[in-house]
């Protein structure tokens, strides 16, 4: 895949794990949201998370319960660093991640466009404590 065929900004349609087994399951519900962004410089940033989280009870951006901030890093997805192409896999070069054991580490995932969908997949990897592959479809993002 060429790189320019990625660059841009993609919504996230769904997100399910597959196990050993074959069963899926869709950590996030039906419908998560979020989106997946690479830019023409060799950048790229993710977040996503299921719909209708809960609040915390303060306005205080670096406060919280530890129940709500326990809540909120079960519930959301993101890093970001540089990328690149090679083939049908794309490498995420993590500089910042909300999974700290992700920080400094590449991420290699698989890739295929087809139009305005981009599905990646992950090698297997450790999700809710079992190994599991994850399945993203994106769709890119539009200005409507």
């Amino acid at each position: 895949m060429n790189s320019d065929a990625l660059v841009g900004t993609w919504s996230l349609e769904s997100w399910e794990v597959v196990d050993s087994a074959g069963a899926v399951d869709r950590p996030f519900g039906e419908k998560p949201i979020g989106y997946i962004m690479y830019s023409p410089e060799g950048h790229m940033a993710v977040a996503f998370m299921p719909p209708g989280r809960a609040p915390f009870g303060a306005a205080d951006i670096l406060g919280g319960t530890p129940d709500e901030k326990c809540a909120a890093i079960g519930t959301y997805i993101s890093y970001c660093g540089r990328y690149e192409v090679a083939g049908d896999r794309v490498r995420h070069h993590i500089e910042l991640s909300l999974f700290p054991n992700w920080t400094g580490v590449t991420q290699e995932r698989i890739v295929s466009l087809n139009g305005d969908t981009l599905r990646i997949s992950t090698p297997p990897l450790l999700i809710k404590g079992k190994v599991q592959t994850a399945h993203l479809v994106w769709r890119r993002a539009r200005n409507e």
